[in-house]
């Protein structure tokens, strides 16, 4: 017997029935489009232009397509808000709910202004080209925040509204220039519950912050091609998160590539703030982790020693410190949704600072 057979609140449902429905595209204002971009030659969602990620490697090439990060924000007084998402789907990974591996949810802006868990569109086991799915509203004028699949492609993204509902564009970030983060799967969401749930999501709804999100799982790797490319993609961000040393097959290549890799964003972004952090798994794995941990200090006190003062470092050993260190991840590497909450509230103040919300 299957488990929604017993317990309704188990099934999920995607016939939109709803009579009355304008289906409108995504990308098309007043809908805003942030952390992704579409690619029109592919016909899909893509993070940063294909010809420069074709360069970098066939795996920063393929993870591309996944939307980690992507939002559509907009203005609504719908009672009704439908999504239809036309997806390539790939297979479900063992250590990921597939609501975040291939799933979106929404969160509405409340009359503080803070972003709110409103609801999530939960996609259908077995889905291969996509999904619908609904949320029900009091019908009042809010703000929302859809937030795209993690580790997924999405080709394209339809959203329904009532017929007679007013659609507007949202109000524009507090920080419009984005925070860039780049790194492993832990930056890229794994393995979050759902995109809301990713620290960079967390951190976007507390601070008001726009981001972008240059997680590659398991190739962020500061090869050349790449660093130039943040550094360029740095000229119009915030503050600079660089977080990959997780990635790096040895703790000879994550020396030979760490410092290079901040001298290259610094030499075009002089007065961008940077953190650089050190993975949490030091607490769970030490013996790899802490040589690489030191590393990154080094890279953090060269520049001090050179004069920047818009540099900081937080240690991965921070991150998961306190009660319940040990139930943060899902297999002692990836961060569950406990995980991806310390990290966001380790990473937060450095943020307020850099970025002068203190």
């Amino acid at each position: 017997m299957r488990i929604e057979e017993i317990d309704k609140n188990m099934k999920v449902e995607t016939d939109i029935t709803e009579p009355d429905l304008v289906w409108l595209d995504a990308k098309q204002a007043p809908f805003t489009l942030h952390g992704v971009q579409y690619d029109e030659a592919q016909k899909c969602y893509v993070r940063f232009p294909q010809s420069v990620a074709d360069t970098v490697s066939k795996g920063v090439a393929d993870l591309n397509h996944c939307t980690a990060g992507g939002r559509i924000r907009f203005r609504t007084n719908s009672s009704y808000i439908a999504i239809r998402a036309v997806q390539n789907n790939r297979p479900l990974m063992g250590h990921i709910p597939l609501l975040g591996q291939s799933g979106l949810d929404l969160y509405r802006k409340n009359a503080a202004g803070t972003e709110i868990f409103h609801s999530a569109f939960r996609p259908p086991m077995g889905m291969t080209e996509g999904y619908s799915s609904f949320a029900k509203t009091d019908g009042a004028m809010a703000e929302y925040t859809v937030n795209l699949p993690l580790y997924d492609n999405l080709q394209e993204l339809y959203i329904a509204l009532k017929k007679d509902a007013l659609l507007e564009a949202p109000a524009p970030y507090a920080i419009e220039k984005p925070i860039v983060y780049y790194g492993s799967s832990i930056t890229q969401g794994g393995c979050a519950s759902r995109p809301g749930n990713s620290y960079q999501a967390m951190l976007s709804r507390r601070l008001n912050a726009d981001h972008i999100n240059m997680g590659f799982s398991g190739q962020g790797k500061a090869e050349p091609i790449m660093c130039e490319y943040l550094a360029d993609l740095c000229q119009k961000a915030s503050a600079f998160v660089c977080n990959y040393d997780w990635n790096a097959a040895t703790e000879e290549y994550l020396e030979k590539t760490h410092l290079p890799l901040y001298r290259t964003v610094r030499a075009k972004n002089p007065d961008l703030p940077i953190l650089f952090l050190s993975e949490p798994e030091v607490v769970l794995n030490p013996q790899r982790m802490l040589p690489r941990l030191e590393i990154i200090r080094k890279t953090y006190l060269t520049a001090k020693a050179e004069g920047d003062e818009k540099v900081w470092f937080l240690p991965g050993t921070k991150i998961y410190e306190g009660a319940h260190w040990d139930t943060c991840t899902v297999d002692g590497c990836h961060p569950n949704d406990l995980g991806f909450y310390r990290m966001a509230t380790a990473i937060e103040p450095y943020l307020r600072e850099m970025l002068g919300l203190n």
